[in-house]
């Protein structure tokens, strides 16, 4: 297990923080149920992975309801990297707020985990500071499943004093939408060049 992995699972493991693990999300059984597609997909866990890896660099593309146009940075070589964003806040939608992540992209376990940090050094080396509008967040996407059925897998800790349950009630709602989160949506639609429409 890679450093980064071994700091989410730590974080996770600590009752005092608020976790939250999404339900997986069967690609292919909800393209059928609840799209109707401009033309046959079997959608893989290769094609999942690579917008997952896409995702992490791009994540203004990718989730545009929660990242602001045009606030996503990243700077690092290779698979290790910081990112920058302004995010929606959970509880506080209508604002946005810095977060920085130190981020690993893990080709083996096609696993991508973000360990936000309070203040970490930009690209020209002035120290940015993320904002306060709520806690601290860990957050691991990864492609699971098989070749044929993969499974989007997504689960967030947040560093806190106590479980927060109005975080938890953010979370609640997210696991009972019924389609594709949006970043699938996108992939599709964008990368893969299908059109797509919810039933």
């Amino acid at each position: 297990m890679n450093d980064y992995a071994a700091t989410f699972e730590q974080t996770w493991a600590d009752p005092a923080n608020t976790r939250y693990e999404l339900p997986p999300v069967d690609v292919n059984r909800t393209l059928a149920e609840r799209y109707e597609l401009s033309e046959p997909l079997v959608f893989t866990q290769d094609m999942l992975w690579d917008m997952e890896v896409r995702k992490a660099r791009r994540p203004d593309l990718f989730i545009p309801t929660v990242v602001a146009a045009g606030s996503a940075d990243s700077w690092g070589e290779g698979d290790t990297f910081v990112r920058r964003s302004m995010q929606r806040s959970w509880t506080a939608p209508e604002e946005y707020t810095l977060v920085l992540e130190r981020t690993h992209v893990d080709h083996a376990t096609r696993m991508v985990t973000f360990l936000g940090t309070p203040e970490h050094p930009g690209p020209d080396g002035e120290l940015l500071r993320a904002g306060d509008l709520q806690p601290i967040f860990h957050v691991q996407h990864g492609a699971g499943g098989t070749q044929d059925q993969p499974l989007n897998l997504w689960r967030i800790v947040h560093l806190t004093d106590a479980v927060d349950t109005g975080l938890l009630r953010v979370f609640d709602r997210m696991a009972e939408n019924p389609w594709l989160p949006e970043f699938v949506e996108i992939y599709v639609r964008d990368v893969l060049g299908v059109g797509l429409t919810r039933r």
